[in-house]
């Protein structure tokens, strides 16, 4: 097939890309990506194309995700838990006491998001879920929630050892021959991260100076005067038993037993899996897509149980949220199918081989500018395929060989990687990460990546450009604070020419 292993493969996706940033509809874009994808796996056969679609798009994406939408659902029925029983909106009013400004309710949301690094999907739905009446309280666009939430949630579970993400890398880089464990190799990585780390510094910085810039300036002024941009269904009960510790209980005990699945999952506690005892052993270990639906469904258990005993709730109301929460996750859940069935579709037509023609290709040049390369590759990998986990596992052992053991470019160019896959991770309509980011802000997800990508493409030129000094210069911790200045600058300049003052106008 001459689709296959070429540049061809790459086309589906761009074609759902261009499809919903055009239309701004999803589910018709995503699925004529997917048409595409199986028109060039199958030779144009009208019978083939089908078989193609169904048996190695779609069917795959719901069987290998099924614990993925488990956890999902199980995270929506708790989410309409805390609403149905007025805990949302005790904790609102809490909030609203002792938060009294925008940017407060800004950093606010973008602190718990940096401090929930378990996982990127329960981070958006943690964050959102907990975060929107305060930010609606201070007429904050769920577009702007929507991109502090995905600006925390992938960049800081790329960068925490213990997170679902470092065991992906190091469960990658395990199965290579490189001399170098996953998990060292990955918290050498973390000082290099340029695009997660300056992330944080380009989020604070736009809260601290108060403005906003391109389409998301537009989503805030109107937010303003009263139009957030929620899709709906995300109304409040209010309750006079309900208190503050209703909404936060059940969401501790959440984190604290998916840590626990997690390690369960990794074989902390098995004594013939290695890495019985060892904590950071056990993550690299761990299956998230088990361990995640182990520990959220033991939350769900107690947190029904305990709203019933707190007398907030009755069995009936409880088992009324069940059906509320998989509603309510319904779109996430079909997105995610179709963009994981989009991807199977890229696997099958070659994607990773034709990368990594090119990177070799790549390699033969200026060595020194290799990381600066990798990490371009892999924004345009992970922004046609949506996956930053499927880009490193493309790119890692592609990367490996080309370095030596113990040259500081081999840590250089893991971090470009990494870092590239979450910047096109953050750029891409098709991105599961993005798609949990905007159900997690109850906003439209076209919407979310078109006021995201103007922030998110700023941050990537700073980071190609400190990539370049950093093939030259090796030294992170030059290189880093280089970094910070240039985005420090990058945001004055910003704010001095396109840059509309989104804090004065609200205490307007």
């Amino acid at each position: 097939m001459e689709f296959v292993n070429t540049f061809w493969a790459l086309v589906p996706p761009i074609v759902a890309i261009v499809l919903a940033l055009i239309t701004k509809e999803t589910y018709s874009s995503l699925f004529i990506g997917i048409l595409v994808g199986a028109l060039f796996v199958s030779g144009f056969s009208p019978v083939g194309t089908l078989d193609a679609m169904i048996t190695k798009g779609f069917t795959p994406a719901i069987s290998d995700n099924a614990g993925i939408f488990m956890f999902l659902v199980i995270l929506g029925i708790m989410v309409a838990l805390v609403n149905s029983t007025g805990a949302a909106a005790a904790f609102g009013k809490w909030a609203a006491r002792h938060v009294k400004s925008r940017a407060g309710t800004l950093f606010a949301t973008f602190v718990l998001g940096v401090l929930i690094f378990i996982d990127d999907y329960f981070n958006c739905l943690t964050v959102g879920s907990v975060m929107r009446p305060l930010t609606d309280n201070q007429k904050v666009s769920r577009a702007k929630l929507a991109y502090i939430i995905d600006a925390t949630a992938a960049p800081v579970c790329m960068i925490a050892p213990v997170s679902s993400w470092a065991a992906a890398v190091s469960g990658v880089a395990e199965k290579l021959d490189s001399g170098i464990s996953g998990i060292q190799l990955f918290i050498q990585a973390i000082p290099f991260n340029f695009y997660s780390l300056l992330t944080f510094v380009f989020v604070i910085g736009m809260i601290v100076m108060g403005f906003d810039y391109g389409p998301m300036a537009k989503s805030e002024l109107e937010a303003l005067k009263g139009n957030l941009g929620s899709l709906g269904n995300d109304e409040e009960v209010e309750s006079t038993k309900a208190t503050l510790w209703d909404m936060l209980i059940p969401i501790i005990v959440l984190i604290i037993m998916c840590i626990i699945g997690l390690m369960y999952v990794g074989g902390f506690w098995d004594p013939e899996s290695g890495v019985a005892g060892d904590f950071v052993g056990a993550f690299g270990n761990t299956d998230a897509f088990v361990g995640l639906p182990w520990g959220s469904l033991v939350a769900l258990v107690f947190t029904i149980i305990y709203l019933i005993c707190r007398g907030i709730t009755s069995f009936k109301d409880a088992m009324a949220c069940a059906v509320k929460g998989f509603n309510a996750m319904v779109p996430a859940i079909l997105i995610l199918t179709f963009a994981v069935s989009l991807k199977n579709m890229t696997g099958l037509l070659g994607a990773a081989t034709y990368v990594e023609g090119v990177m070799k290709a790549a390699s033969a040049g200026l060595f020194s500018m290799l990381p600066a390369i990798i990490f371009i590759v892999a924004c345009l990998l992970a922004f046609a395929t949506g996956t930053s986990w499927g880009t490193f596992g493309i790119l890692i052992p592609i990367v490996l060989p080309i370095f030596k053991v113990g040259d500081p470019l081999l840590m250089i160019g893991i971090s470009a990687c990494l870092a590239g896959a979450v910047c096109g991770d953050h750029c891409s309509p098709i991105s599961d990460t993005t798609i949990m980011a905007s159900a997690g802000a109850n906003c439209n997800h076209i919407e979310h990546v078109q006021t995201q990508l103007p922030y998110a493409v700023t941050v990537a030129l700073i980071s190609f450009v400190n990539f370049i000094i950093a093939g030259f210069v090796k030294n992170a911790w030059i290189c880093l604070p280089i970094g910070v200045v240039m985005t420090i600058v990058v945001l004055f300049i910003l704010r001095a020419t396109v840059g509309k003052r989104t804090s004065v106008a609200a205490e307007k």
